[in-house]
C-alpha cells in the first residue's frame, strides 16, 4: 500500500508543531517521518521537533505550497527510497500558507501511488479565535480550513464553554459539524490520523490523560465478489455524512481486471489502482470509521451486500429477477 502523508495545516501558533510533537512522541508503533517548514531562514520547529524524533527534515525560507514545492517532491521521493520506508509521512505547512496547492499536487496519480495523501487537518486556535472573532474574517484563515478533512480545535482548556462555543460557530461556517474535534496538548484520536491498512487490528480508542473523550464504532466488511460501481457510490453517497473516515481494497465488476484503493476522510473521496502486490486475497477489504451513535451499522452492511454485482454491473437481486421470469 501507498505510504499515507499527513498534511497539517493551520496559523501562526495554532498548535501545529504541538500535534506533530505529540505524533512523533507516541508512534502508536508508526515508523513516522516529519517534513516541517517555517516560512524564515530559521526552522525553529524543526528545532523543536528534532527533540523527539531524528526523523525530522526541514525545508526552510519559503513556502511549502509555492516557492519550495519542488523541494518537497524531492524531499518526498527520497524518503520513499529509504529502507525501511516510513509507516506515515507528516507534513507541515507555514502558518502562512494556503494548502490547495500541496493538497493539488500530492493528488497527482502519479504521486499518489506511492504516497497517498490520507488526512488534511487543519489547526484552529480556540483562544485566538474566542479573543478576536475577526480572525475567521481572514482569507488565508479561511483557506486553511476550507482544505482541511478535519479541523482541530485547538487550547479550548485555555477557554470557557462560552468561548469554545463561539469558536466552534465559526469554524461551522465553514466546514460541517462532524469534523471538528477537540484537541488538547496535541492529542487527537489516532483514528483521524492514519487508517492503517483494512484488516490491520486496531487498539480500542480510550481517553487519553488530559485530553477529550472520543468513541468511535469501526465496522468491517468484505466481498470475495466484485462490486457494481454504481451502486457502491451510492452506497457511500447515502452513509457518507455519518463516517469520519473509511478505506480500502475494491474491485468492481466493471473493472474486474483492475484493484481499486478507496479512500473517504472527512468530505473527500479518492478511488485510484492499487499499488503493485496489495490488498491481495479477497476481492474487497473495506473498513469503516464513525462516531458512536452517528452510523446505522446493520443498514451499511445491508446495503454493501446489494453492491455485490457481475462483470456487466448486474447486482445480485436484479440476476434473480430476470432468472424468475
Amino acid at each position: 500500500m501507498a505510504i499515507p502523508i499527513l498534511l497539517i495545516a493551520g496559523a501562526l501558533g495554532a498548535g501545529k508543531t504541538t500535534l506533530i510533537n505529540r505524533l512523533l512522541s507516541e508512534p502508536n508503533g508508526r515508523r513516522i517521518a516529519a517534513v516541517v517548514n517555517d516560512f524564515g531562514a530559521i526552522n525553529i520547529d524543526a528545532a523543536l521537533l528534532a527533540s523527539v524524533s531524528d526523523d525530522v527534515i526541514n525545508l526552510k525560507n519559503g513556502c511549502v505550497c509555492c516557492s519550495l514545492l519542488g523541494d518537497l517532491l524531492t524531499t518526498l521521493s527520497t524518503i520513499l527510497r529509504r529502507d525501511p520506508p516510513p509507516d506515515g509521512i507528516v507534513i507541515e505547512t507555514s502558518g502562512v500558507s494556503n494548502p490547495a496547492e500541496i493538497v493539488r499536487t500530492l493528488l497527482d496519480p502519479v504521486i499518489w501511488r506511492e504516497a497517498a495523501l490520507e488526512t488534511v487537518i487543519s489547526v484552529v486556535d480556540a483562544e485566538a479565535l474566542a479573543d478576536r472573532p475577526v480572525v475567521a474574517e481572514d482569507g488565508l484563515w479561511q483557506a486553511q480550513v476550507a482544505a482541511a478533512d478535519f479541523v482541530a480545535l485547538s487550547k479550548t482548556d485555555l477557554v470557557g464553554p462560552d468561548e469554545t462555543a463561539r469558536a466552534r460557530a465559526a469554524v461551522r461556517r465553514h466546514v460541517p459539524v462532524h469534523a471538528i474535534h477537540d484537541m488538547v496538548d496535541g492529542r487527537l484520536p489516532p483514528e483521524l490520523l492514519f487508517a492503517g491498512e483494512p484488516g490491520r487490528a486496531r487498539p480500542v480508542p480510550g481517553l487519553a490523560p488530559g485530553g477529550p473523550s472520543h468513541a468511535f464504532t469501526t465496522v468491517s466488511w468484505t466481498s470475495d465478489v466484485p462490486l457494481a460501481m454504481g451502486a457502491f457510490q451510492a452506497v457511500i453517497g447515502r452513509h457518507g455524512s455519518a463516517l469520519v473516515r473509511a478505506k480500502g481494497f475494491v474491485t468492481f465488476a466493471e473493472r474486474p481486471a483492475d484493484r481499486m484503493l478507496f479512500q473517504l476522510v472527512g468530505r473527500r473521496a479518492t478511488i485510484g489502482r492499487a499499488p503493485v502486490g496489495r490488498g491481495q486475497g479477497l476481492l474487497t477489504q473495506l473498513v469503516f470509521i464513525a462516531r458512536q451513535g452517528m452510523l446505522d451499522e446493520t443498514d451499511l452492511i445491508a446495503s454493501l451486500e446489494t453492491c455485490r454485482g457481475d462483470r456487466n454491473g448486474m447486482m445480485a437481486g436484479e440476476r434473480g429477477a430476470i432468472g424468475d421470469g
